[in-house]
């Protein structure tokens, strides 16, 4: 997602969202593919709003993942593949978001998934069975099956989320939706990416993500290309607290590159 109602850039015209987004962080989750193909024209818009560089990690439809589970879905995932072409370098990797109900069982159905998918694109898998947290032999066939088609793993850490009852809105409703999983930091390949929600109060927040940089550093250091995706049950502060984990890596790695200065919002007027 690129616009909020609390985010600076929601008062402008929504053709300039992105753009504005793309001031503040040089990544973005593609949830919207999901729910529906995108017109290829509107994908070339956001490539047209974002350089070269910026990161897309649009999710792959539900039709392919959720409906047909994998099975059968030759027809949408060209359709896809043709959508999102006119990212070309900014498709960072396809996201592979499987439901809850995928078990270990179905792992043979998303090793032969992969093997069948172009290697024009990298990609990367979110699981959410428990099983693939809590049972060795499960971890071990998932990984397997992964590493075979060079995939990465995609982490989603809800831990500190879940380390106290919610205390708004927000994160009630969060805590009925949101997957409970053990964590997970292991990356498989030079990409990693990791998703991390916190809570409302931003300083339990970046309490609960200091493990994070530390995981970050080392990847860093290993030569490794990690992308990270900081949630909050309102994300109504995400944007700034995006930066603000990449300012806390970045203080330990001077090095690295820091991120845009975000674009001054004009004042509306009315002539």
């Amino acid at each position: 997602m690129w616009s909020h109602r609390s985010w600076p850039g929601h008062a402008l015209p929504s053709a300039e969202r992105l753009r504005h987004y793309a001031g503040w962080c040089d990544a973005v989750e593609g949830n919207t593919t999901f729910y529906a193909i995108p017109a290829r024209d509107t994908v070339a818009s956001w490539a047209a709003q974002t350089d070269p560089d910026f990161r897309f990690v649009p999710k792959l439809p539900k039709v392919i993942t959720h409906e047909r589970r994998l099975t059968d879905v030759g027809e949408p995932l060209r359709a896809f593949l043709h959508a999102i072409e006119p990212l070309g370098p900014r498709a960072h990797a396809l996201w592979i978001q499987l439901p809850s109900s995928f078990a270990p069982a179905d792992v043979p159905a998303l090793s032969r998934f992969l093997t069948r998918l172009p290697q024009t694109h990298r990609y990367a898998v979110e699981v959410r069975h428990p099983a693939f947290f809590t049972d060795a032999h499960a971890v071990r066939l998932l990984g397997s099956a992964l590493a075979a088609a060079t995939t990465e793993w995609i982490p989603f850490d809800t831990t500190t989320f879940f380390a106290n009852p919610p205390t708004s809105d927000a994160e009630r409703d969060a805590w009925t939706k949101k997957p409970r999983v053990p964590l997970r930091s292991l990356a498989l390949t030079d990409r990693p990416i990791v998703r991390y929600l916190g809570r409302d109060d931003p300083a339990r927040t970046v309490e609960g993500w200091q493990r994070w940089v530390d995981v970050t550093v080392t990847w860093l250091r290993e030569g490794r290309s990690p992308t990270m995706f900081v949630h909050t049950p309102d994300n109504a502060d995400a944007p700034a607290l995006a930066r603000r984990f990449h300012d806390e890596v970045r203080a330990r790695l001077p090095e690295l590159e820091p991120l845009p200065e975000p674009i001054p919002i004009e004042p509306l007027t009315l002539f």
